[in-house]
């Protein structure tokens, strides 16, 4: 059986407290869906807002308070990175296909292009994914870098369920994020939601 499912690369909580996150290591990959916990949630949040932690150019100045300073690029930046990308397994073989540092969900269209497209795609390095299509089946390989890549092989048409699949449980997510903003961020819940869903490049 093959699964694919997006994922998010997780930044490091040690010493947060603007609000409860899970314990989770740092750099590993969560499936974002509507599923999560509200510490879950609250971890992808965090991870975002660190992610794109950085000045706006010709933008609002940085606020003070917190958790305004964490907050500021996420709602002030007009394109977001979001860590992390689209992770696919073969149950059967155990291969497992993970985005590569520097990959960002945002960018998960080029994988789908991939699907209509004629040459190979990567996505990110340290592993080296890339995934290329051969006639009516799409060859994912783990590390292009290896000589010995660990391959998964399926046919297009299960590659375009299984990424519909996908965007379902992004726009799930947007469903238990919606719940946390208002309880936790009550008054940067509309812009924050917002913020989220155009960084996830999903319709608000």
């Amino acid at each position: 059986m093959i699964t694919l499912h997006p994922v998010l690369e997780i930044r490091s909580t040690a010493g947060f407290d603007l609000w409860p996150v899970a314990a989770l290591a740092p750099y590993g990959l969560v499936p974002l869906n509507g599923d999560l916990t509200p510490a879950g949630v609250g971890t992808a949040v965090m991870s975002i807002a660190k992610a794109d932690d950085v000045e706006a150019e010709d933008g609002p100045r940085r606020p003070s308070d917190p958790p305004g300073p964490l907050l500021h690029g996420l709602l002030a930046l007009d394109d977001l990175f979001v860590p992390g990308g689209l992770r696919v397994t073969d149950t059967a073989t155990g291969v497992v296909l993970s985005p590569g540092c520097r990959n960002g969900l945002e960018e998960r269209g080029d994988r789908s292009a991939t699907v209509d497209g004629d040459g190979p795609a990567s996505f990110g390095h340290d592993p080296s994914p890339v995934a290329e299509r051969i006639g009516d089946r799409v060859r994912l390989t783990a590390d292009a870098d290896r000589e010995d890549g660990p391959v998964i092989d399926l046919p297009l048409t299960d590659l375009r369920r299984l990424l519909a699949t996908a965007e379902h449980d992004l726009r799930a997510f947007l469903h238990p994020a919606a719940t946390w903003t208002t309880t936790h961020l009550p008054t940067h819940a509309p812009r924050l939601h917002g913020a989220l869903a155009r960084a996830l490049d999903l319709p608000g």
